[in-house]
Order: C-alpha cells, then sequence, then structure tokens
C-alpha cells in the first residue's frame, strides 16, 4: 500500500482522452452530441493505472475536475457507461467538482491531497505549497485514422523516468521540474 498518500486526478485529457488526434482539445464534450461524447473512449491504459492506484493507495484516490453543470451531468454520465467506478475501484463519492480551475487548490486541501495528476500547468500552479507531488499527464494522442501511439520525442523518454504506477506513457514529469515519485522526496515544481 502506498501509506499516507491521498491522490487526486484530473478527468479530462487524463482519464477521458483528448477530443482530436493532436490531443489539444480539452474533451468531445463541448459542443457535441451527448451520445457522442458518451461515446469518447478512455485514455488507453488510464482505467488500468487508476485500478492500481486505488488498490495501492487503500482507496485514497479522488477524481477533481472543472465542469459547468452540463459537462459535470455529462462526465458522471460516462464514468458510468465506461463502468469506470467497476473497473477501478475507486468509490463514486470520490469524485469532485469545480466551475474553476483554481479552485482545485480548495479541493486539495480539504481532501489533504499528497499527489496530483493534471494535464494542465496552471493548474500545478494553484496546487503549488498545497500537494507535495505534481504529475503532469501528456496523454495519448489519437492519429487521424483513429488509432492511437504515444506522443514522439522528450515526453516519451520523460515518461520512463516516473514512477511505475504513474509512466505507461500517460504521466510524467517535466524534465528540470519535478523530482521524486510515490517514494522518494519531491521538490516543487520550477514553473
Amino acid at each position: 500500500m502506498i501509506e499516507h498518500s491521498r491522490i487526486g486526478i484530473d478527468i479530462g485529457r487524463v482519464i477521458l482522452s483528448a477530443a482530436d488526434p493532436d490531443g489539444r482539445s480539452d474533451s468531445s464534450f463541448l459542443g457535441s452530441r451527448d451520445q457522442e461524447a458518451l461515446e469518447t473512449p478512455p485514455t488507453e491504459g488510464a482505467f488500468d493505472i487508476i485500478a492500481r492506484i486505488v488498490a495501492r493507495s487503500g482507496g485514497n484516490v479522488w477524481l477533481v475536475s472543472k465542469a459547468g453543470p452540463r459537462v459535470q451531468a455529462l462526465t458522471l454520465r460516462w464514468l458510468e457507461h465506461w463502468r469506470f467506478y467497476d473497473v477501478t475501484g475507486l468509490h463514486r463519492r470520490h469524485v469532485r467538482f469545480c466551475r474553476e480551475r483554481s479552485e482545485k487548490r480548495e479541493h486539495a486541501e480539504d481532501l489533504g491531497l499528497t499527489h496530483f495528476v493534471d494535464d494542465r500547468v496552471d493548474v500545478h500552479q494553484h496546487l503549488r505549497g498545497v500537494v507535495r507531488r505534481l504529475y503532469i499527464s501528456v496523454g495519448v494522442r489519437r492519429r487521424r485514422h483513429g488509432s492511437r501511439r504515444r506522443p514522439p520525442g522528450p515526453t516519451s523518454r520523460a515518461s520512463s523516468r516516473c514512477s511505475p504506477q504513474l509512466s505507461q506513457g500517460r504521466v510524467r514529469r517535466p524534465s528540470g521540474g519535478y523530482t521524486g515519485s510515490f517514494s522518494g522526496s519531491a521538490r516543487q515544481p520550477r514553473l
């Protein structure tokens, strides 16, 4: 078990795959029909990695995501549609939403989070001084024809230095900024 760890994980572009082949668009939930949004696949390997983190942390994992009312409701439906809770073991009560990215800090403080995975550096800036270990998700980009591959270049190399629980080409510490893993010491990111 990862003792005394309390982990926060973002949803869009971390668990829910990016809307466009380049991985830039937050999610297909914005401006699409509900059924199309529900069919958006999860990021490759995310459920398996989260299941391992939930098991090793004794269930001390929360999803913390920024969303308006429509996207929040759709996200909850998406999690059910893809059987996220059954596959990962995450408790349904461990999902929180906020209207502004800066409000993730309040959730982190309230929950006593020690680790956080997000795809946005601006969120990491809000979490500095509250969460000890910050990880950035690089996701998996979709090729134009629907197949998936790891992002090219330095991102791929950097992911191999991340803790095994968060690697798999999905989450990394940006080089020169983040250090540590679940078992090591950490510095605040240099942003």
